[in-house]
């Protein structure tokens, strides 16, 4: 079983295109235990951000590398320690964002090393946004650049609370050093190569990268009557597996008439998808396919909602659906 990391404040609400029930895995279940710490600083926390003290890094020092820390020397800040190790010329990080980013975490008193993301080789994809993930992370890095490399000691107010979280006291001071990779939001695109669109029967999809809703137009002929999944920029990221859990832009079309049903451009918020809790066209379509990848699907019927009407969908639709496959979680 893959660990999961301990960063995360509540489970982040999702959304779905299917109902489903509690077929959880155990994996599942077990990310929904270490999920549950504060969502919001405690009553008189301090969200205060200031330089140090701060241990020094002494060796893993190029971005990219797992880093070792030095044990903090006296008595760590009650505020939130923040400084900028190495300074990245990327986007700056928006609180909201996701951001994809590995790190390692160590408690200040004793240098205990208690998560990293190195040695697992699996960035952490996560959401700066209160009740997501530990407000340390939310405020420290708002505001800094992709590929920047951070440090910061987090004091308990605002990270697990007096509680504390398995290994971590609630007097714990937390020492974080985080490589930030990427951040995406509701203005990302995929950003993968373009793939001739050279069949007439199937929908055309647009290659704008600009964060705006990609163009889909459907053709006046009939549906096809099998699951059609093709790349419209190909992305050179890892394959999606079907136990992914994805982040992703969307939109969704009727074949018939082309009406858009639903959209994450509109509502200019990214989807968080566990895969296993779609329709079985995007289960079975974007299996396989890039990170970083746009893919067109043709879902019919049997695949997505059969002979129910879900909201705007009649029953026995078949739907066209461009996505931007942007991380996975």
């Amino acid at each position: 079983m893959r660990r999961r990391s301990l960063l995360l404040a509540v489970p982040a609400g999702l959304l779905t295109l299917s109902a489903c029930g509690d077929d959880k895995s155990d994996q599942d279940k077990d990310k929904d235990q270490v999920a549950e710490s504060p969502s919001a600083p405690e009553p008189g926390a301090s969200a205060k951000v200031v330089d140090g003290p701060l241990p020094a890094i002494t060796g893993g020092q190029e971005f990219g590398e797992k880093p070792t820390v030095a044990k903090g020397s006296g008595k760590p800040s009650s505020d939130l320690a923040v400084k900028t190790v190495i300074a990245g010329s990327g986007t700056t990080v928006a609180e909201g964002d996701y951001v994809r980013a590995h790190y390692l975490g160590q408690i200040w008193d004793t240098a205990k090393v208690f998560d990293n993301s190195y040695d697992r080789k699996q960035p952490l994809v996560i959401q700066l946004q209160q009740g997501a993930v530990i407000d340390g992370w939310r405020v420290g890095l708002t505001g800094k650049k992709t590929k920047s490399r951070v440090e910061m000691a987090v004091p308990p107010a605002l990270g697990y609370g007096s509680e504390g979280r398995g290994d971590i006291k609630g007097t714990d001071t937390m020492v974080f050093v985080i490589d930030i990779e990427e951040t995406f939001n509701g203005k990302s695109s995929a950003q993968g190569k373009e793939v001739p669109q050279d069949d007439a029967a199937l929908p055309k999809v647009g290659t704008n990268t600009d964060g705006k809703a990609p163009a889909v137009t459907v053709p006046k002929g009939a549906a096809p009557k099998k699951l059609v999944a093709k790349y419209v920029l190909e992305g050179d990221g890892e394959e999606v597996q079907p136990t992914d859990k994805l982040l992703l832009q969307y939109k969704g079309v009727l074949w018939n008439g082309g009406k858009e049903f639903d959209s994450s451009y509109s509502r200019q918020q990214l989807a968080a998808f566990p895969l296993q809790q779609l329709i079985k066209g995007w289960q079975e379509g974007l299996a396989g396919k890039k990170v970083g990848s746009r893919v067109m699907l043709v879902v019919p019927p049997d695949m997505g909602y059969g002979d129910q009407a879900s909201g705007e969908i009649p029953a026995n639709s078949t739907l066209v659906f461009t996505l931007d496959i942007l991380a996975k979680m």
